[in-house]
């Protein structure tokens, strides 16, 4: 293998020639890159595939992360999202979206979840915060001619009594 430059200035190329049974083969040519900016060409790289930000492979390391992701789809956009926005303690938020998902429900977890990350509400307690938002109510309170959940106006009926003693005397 001979790496060799040619030319100068913003023109300058690094060729990289490689010497084999053959005699020597030209595998790549490229503009130089500056110190501190490294080029890096895909096509340099066989098998490797078109990259769209964003659009990545989730794997789970632990048995935690397996049991996470098998949440759903909102769990996995949320911990792309969380890692992009580096959040801190995102096992223990993990952990406890896990939990909740026993609790209330996967489906209702994998929601808050992909919520969360739309959102970016990756702060302690945020998943359980939007869980109670979207929960619905199933006991309502009413009040009716028979039943009030005022204090009523018996209290008042004593102000003109006792203006009206202090008046007499």
């Amino acid at each position: 293998m001979f790496v060799r430059t040619h030319g100068t200035g913003i023109d300058e190329q690094v060729i990289i020639v490689h010497h084999g049974p053959a005699g020597p083969v030209e595998v790549a040519r490229h503009r130089r890159a500056r110190p501190g900016s490294p080029a890096i060409i895909d096509e340099h790289f066989p098998g490797s595939g078109e990259k769209i930000p964003g659009d990545y492979t989730v794997t789970a390391r632990t048995a935690a992360e397996a049991e996470f992701l098998a949440i759903g789809d909102g769990a996995r956009t949320w911990l792309l999202e969380a890692a992009a926005a580096g959040t801190a303690r995102m096992n223990v938020k993990m952990a406890e979206a896990v939990t909740l998902a026993k609790i209330a429900g996967t489906a209702a977890v994998d929601r808050a979840l992909g919520n969360a990350a739309v959102n970016g509400r990756f702060a302690h307690g945020d998943l359980a915060s939007i869980l109670n938002a979207g929960a619905r109510r199933t006991t309502t309170h009413a009040a009716g001619e028979t039943r009030s959940l005022t204090q009523g106006t018996a209290a008042w009926s004593a102000l003109g009594a006792i203006n009206a003693k202090e008046d007499t005397e």
